[in-house]
């Protein structure tokens, strides 16, 4: 809830916060630029920065151009003169000045060069003279650098620094020539057919420093860009600075933005290579103490398993000893059985040999005899004195016994018959008689027969 003395008013910006937001949309909204008009208010102050407005009828703008940019301009400008600038848009926040930060400057009226350049650029195009199918590989790690460009330039100073700090194995040998003038496109040609005559290069650098069209403009001659095309070593452009952009950059084999750029993109960085040595050393030491740790342990593993080889010979020998005692102990026992087995066959083969078998059928034949002589006697004693009972027996009943009461048993002699009527004989008959004691044989003289 508002209360009588709460301000409902929006915030309100500060003029710094204002100037630093108007300053970070200029400088995010404009890149590079390039602006041509009339130089007016040209100041020159102890620090050696430039402090001068460029007009046209209707407007102007402040720039300023810091003495690091300046130092470039050979000649120096004067109030009125027609002038081109490159540059970025930005805010003076101080004083709330919009101004431009000037990074080259050049003289207006450049359009025939300019004109020059785009016909030749479109020729060399239709050519086929920058297509990408026709560019040869750089070397990834070079053996020898050719460099194309002044000796007393800044372009291979820069280049030279950056090898030195990059990889300074790589040895460099300098084509000089002019890089300037009427006479450094013929200069440049001759440059670069030295360098392939030479035969020691494997990337051949072609540039200078920065500086105006008109000072880059060697290197937007049709002669330099049909020598760099024509070139055998594989080719690096690096003229002026990254905003400068020549034919040469669209006919050799790669464009670097600045001398010090060409010599970083054509030589290894000896610092990345100490850094991957040692990357590597580690991964190597790393991998070499988990190698041994892990052959540790196997090795630890091993020797636990590992027996001392006398304790192993004192196990063998033992073992040897038993397994020759129980050797010896098998083969005693098994000759035991097999002489119980040789003795038990033995009497089976005595059991079944034909004597054997003869005195056992004669031994019992003789008991089977002598069994039979008592079973005979025995039998004859049971039938003899069944006989002899019977014999009693019967003599009560048999006409012997009548017989030795005085009867007598008279047979025919022809017929052995037994007469019992003397109508059953004849006279002259032979019969016998028996008595109780002894036979008596006659012949019947006369027969009476008996009367009924």
């Amino acid at each position: 809830m508002n209360t009588p003395f709460q301000d409902s008013r929006p915030r309100a910006l500060s003029v710094s916060e204002l100037n630093h937001q108007a300053k970070h949309l200029l400088e995010t909204s404009f890149m590079q630029v390039w602006v041509e008009g009339e130089l007016s208010g040209f100041s020159r102050p102890s620090s050696g920065h430039w402090y001068f407005s460029l007009k046209d009828r209707k407007c102007q703008v402040r720039c300023a151009m810091f003495r690091g940019f300046n130092q470039r301009i050979r000649e120096l400008p004067k109030e009125g003169d027609q002038i081109r600038i490159r540059g970025k848009v930005t805010l003076y926040e101080n004083r709330g000045d919009f101004q431009i930060i000037v990074e080259h400057l050049e003289p207006a009226g450049l359009g025939a060069l300019q004109q020059a350049y785009e016909e030749l650029k479109r020729k060399l195009q239709l050519e086929g003279l920058f297509d990408v199918a026709r560019k040869k590989t750089l070397p990834t790690v070079p053996h020898h650098i050719g460099v194309v460009t002044s000796p007393t330039g800044a372009a291979i100073h820069d280049i030279l620094t950056v090898l030195a700090r990059r990889c300074p194995a790589i040895p460099v040998t300098l084509y000089p020539t002019a890089v300037q003038g009427k006479a450094a496109t013929a200069d440049i040609v001759r440059a670069i057919d030295q360098a392939q005559s030479h035969g020691v290069a494997d990337v051949l650098v072609i540039g200078r420093g920065g500086g105006s069209l008109e000072d880059l403009w060697c290197f937007n001659e049709e002669a330099v860009a049909r020598a760099i095309a024509n070139c055998r070593i594989p080719t690096v452009s690096a003229v002026g600075h990254e905003v400068d952009v020549t034919i040469a950059d669209f006919v050799a084999d790669l464009r670097a933005p600045t001398p010090s750029a060409a010599a970083e993109k054509i030589s290894p960085d000896q610092r990345e290579w100490i850094r991957q040595v040692d990357e590597q050393a580690i991964r190597l030491a790393n991998a070499v103490r988990r190698t041994l740790q892990r052959q540790e342990t196997q090795l630890m593993h091993l020797a636990a398993r590992l027996r001392d080889p006398r304790r192993e010979l004192m196990d063998k020998a033992q073992r040897m000893d038993e397994l020759d005692m129980r050797l010896g102990k098998a083969m005693n026992t098994a000759l035991e059985q097999r002489a119980l087995r040789a003795e038990h066959l033995k009497q089976r083969l005595l059991m079944q040999s034909p004597g054997r078998r003869l005195d056992q059928a004669r031994d019992n034949l003789l008991r089977q005899q002598d069994k039979l002589d008592k079973a005979i006697r025995h039998r004859l004693d049971r039938h003899q004195e069944r006989l002899s009972h019977t014999s009693q027996t019967l003599h009560v009943v048999s006409p012997l016994a009548t017989l030795g009461r005085g009867y007598a048993i008279t047979r025919r002699e022809s017929d052995g018959a037994i007469i019992r009527d003397a109508n059953d004989v004849a006279t002259g008959d032979v019969i016998n008689t028996r008595l109780a004691k002894g036979d008596l044989t006659a012949t019947v003289t006369e027969v009476h027969s008996s009367r009924e």
